[in-house]
């Protein structure tokens, strides 16, 4: 369960710490209600065009790496050609411990970077890439 309080102390046991040593450990679920949350809470013109993707979690990226906090796999919208039905999903994906790693194990923190991540991914569904969004500060 998340915790109410986000000034809530960290958990004492050693057991209760990620694999990175962040304090904050969430399951799949609560991890998976922050990241709506946060999508959620994105303006709606950055959503609205937002045709044929998916939002998934999952705990690390294949190589098993803390570096990697967020993935866009499909065609950017400005590199489409003909783009129609029975095409699969775009996939923008949230990988919960790199996330939580980089938080430092705050709850605060771990919105900030969700909310970062997603825009950083909807960006590049959008056609930015990430010299333009480390201009616009986004990477």
């Amino acid at each position: 369960m998340l915790p109410d309080d986000p000034d809530a102390h960290p958990p004492e046991s050693d057991d209760e710490r990620t694999e990175s040593g962040a304090a904050l450990s969430l399951t799949e679920e609560e991890f998976e209600r922050l990241v709506v949350d946060e999508l959620d809470a994105l303006p709606d013109e950055m959503v609205e065009g937002l045709d044929n993707v998916i939002f998934v979690t999952e705990a690390r990226p294949e190589d098993g790496s803390l570096d990697l906090l967020g993935l866009y796999e499909g065609v950017a919208l400005t590199d489409r050609g003909q783009y129609g039905f029975g095409e699969l999903p775009d996939r923008i994906i949230l990988y919960r411990e790199p996330l939580i790693a980089h938080a430092g194990g705050e709850l605060d923190e771990l919105r900030e970077q969700i909310h970062i991540t997603l825009v950083h991914e909807i960006a590049h569904f959008y056609g930015i890439d990430d010299e333009e969004l480390h201009r616009l500060g986004w990477g």
